[in-house]
């Protein structure tokens, strides 16, 4: 049996994952789980990288006892990075996309039109892009990045501790708005116009590419062999997509976690006047495929309201708090999961009804309103972005959208591979929902029901059987990712949740438009 190890870090935990592949099934063993949290030190919010270092050494010592592995891979968020001086040491720990330092990103827009930046990477704007990051150590920190030669964004800089070796894996580095989402290069003439120094950037490797080997000192450490790290899509979200278990080309996906992103899996960047003014990014994914979504506020709220309960002395799982949501009356509250009071951490349930007293709509009175309320936006949030993929869509013989070269820069090929039928145009196909979100039945069939189609539910550990499979095509093992999906599909359970009180949910819509309870924009 092929096995292959992966190691999986999201914003809020990580693991590490066994896998053996016996020609037919996967079979995983969760070896390793540990904590990720972020730390705040002197009014900045960092990611504790060298104990995420320590607890992946853990997981290989804990492999190699396991019996073994032949290749690892890890996949990690999107956007932060690290910075490597001249001496190969890490300056200084990253800092997490949630601090506060990127505010004022629209400072950047005053050298670099906003239409540019879509225009060539096709990447949302949020605060905290790669770029904007960037722009702001160049500006407001010069001394740092003088020390500075190379920028590794985090599994890049995780792969360098375990192999010496400095890469830019592609999936990754197009979260950064810097890639030309055409070329799936690094945009050079963007990123000097920035103000950054385009030689702290690395070579682009793909998906399924060797990075390089463990290092003789972390094979004596944990006596382990030299085994290849690999590239797998080393975006979180890429490695889940790669996931999908979906035998038809026509689906929408919804990676549900700390954050939900929203999408469907294109040939050719969707870059035109309607994907820049919903906000749609254009990241690469395995295979060179573009994940075009949207990133929508996921289930950080209830993760965020279940630590202010705890600390108030009232602990509930996930399954109590789905439970106490279904008994309670729905459509009473709704809000923007978006609004950027959201964003960082706090006092979530006084924040959210904050927000409806605000807004003039009833206040959640329990943590089973607040859940129901959080829950049943997010339905709707992901009913509208389906109507923002298919309003974006070109047909063929037109297009529902002009060229973003409209806004100054260049459409190149973004269009070219949209015809009748197109499987991120239409109005039919699935919906799958991965990751942790599928452990809440409540959102699943909240989904099904706002956006009138049926979903199939499932894996929940999408995100570490994408890597697993990105290794397994490396190996030959699985040929391509039709089969590795075929085969993900044959080792999961999925769960199918069908539409109900759709009359319900169009009504609600249609008031949400009307008197504006939340942004349905």
């Amino acid at each position: 049996m092929a096995k292959v190890l992966a190691f999986d870090l999201g914003a809020s935990s990580g693991k590490a994952v066994l896998a053996e592949y016996d020609g037919k099934r996967i079979k995983t063993n969760e070896i390793h789980r540990f904590p990720n949290d972020p730390v705040y030190v002197n009014g900045v919010l960092y990611w504790d990288i060298l104990r995420l270092f320590f607890e992946i050494k853990k997981g290989i010592s804990k492999a190699v006892n396991a019996g073994g592995f032949d290749t690892l891979a890890i996949d990690t968020w999107g956007v932060d990075f690290g910075l490597v001086g001249y001496d190969g040491q890490l300056l200084e720990n990253p800092v997490h996309y949630r601090d506060s330092r990127t505010d004022d990103f629209s400072r950047l827009y005053e050298t670099l039109p906003k239409e540019k930046i879509y225009a060539s990477t096709g990447i949302q704007e949020m605060p905290f892009n790669t770029l904007f990051q960037l722009a702001y150590l160049y500006r407001e920190r010069p001394d740092l990045m003088a020390r500075t030669k190379k920028m590794l964004f985090i599994p890049d800089l995780l792969n360098y501790f375990l192999t010496g070796e400095m890469k830019a894996e592609y999936t990754i580095a197009s979260t950064s708005a810097m890639l030309n989402a055409s070329e799936r290069t690094w945009d050079l003439d963007l990123i000097k116009t920035a103000g950054i120094d385009p030689d702290i950037l690395c070579d682009i490797i793909h998906p399924g590419e060797v990075c390089g080997r463990l290092s003789a000192e972390i094979c004596s450490e944990l006596g382990a062999p030299p085994a290849r790290v690999m590239c797998a899509a080393s975006h979180d979200t890429a490695s889940a997509v790669a996931a999908v278990p979906a035998s038809e080309e026509d689906f929408i996906y919804v990676i549900s976690g700390t954050w939900s992103l929203f999408g469907a899996e294109l040939k050719t960047p969707r870059i035109n006047e309607k994907a820049s003014l919903f906000n749609f990014t254009n990241e690469g994914g395995a295979n060179k495929t573009i994940r075009y979504l949207k990133n929508i506020m996921g289930t950080w709220l209830i993760q965020e309201c279940k630590r202010q309960w705890e600390r108030e002395g009232k602990v509930f799982s996930f399954g109590e708090l789905d439970e106490m949501a279904g008994a309670c009356r729905p459509f009473q509250s709704l809000i923007d999961v978006d609004a950027p009071e959201f964003l960082k951490p706090g006092d979530m349930p006084e924040r959210i009804r904050a927000y409806c007293r605000e807004t003039g709509q009833h206040e959640p009175a329990g943590e089973g309103e607040i859940v129901r309320c959080v829950y049943e936006s997010l339905a709707m949030k992901y009913r509208r972005a389906m109507e923002m993929i298919e309003e974006s869509a070109p047909q063929a013989g037109g297009s529902t959208g002009s060229p973003i070269g409209r806004l100054g820069g260049d459409s190149r090929s973004s269009e070219a591979e949209f015809t009748n039928g197109n499987a991120s145009g239409t109005t039919s196909g699935a919906v799958h929902i991965l990751g942790g979100g599928v452990q809440s039945s409540l959102l699943c069939s909240m989904t099904a029901s706002a956006m009138g189609r049926t979903v199939y539910a499932g894996p929940t550990e999408a995100t570490a059987l994408g890597n697993i499979a990105v290794q397994l095509i490396a190996a030959g093992e699985i040929g391509d990712i039709k089969e590795a999906r075929r085969v993900i599909k044959e080792s999961s359970e999925l769960l199918i949740f069908e539409a109900v009180d759709r009359e319900k949910w169009d009504e609600q819509c249609r008031l949400t438009l009307r008197d504006g309870r939340m942004a349905y924009t």
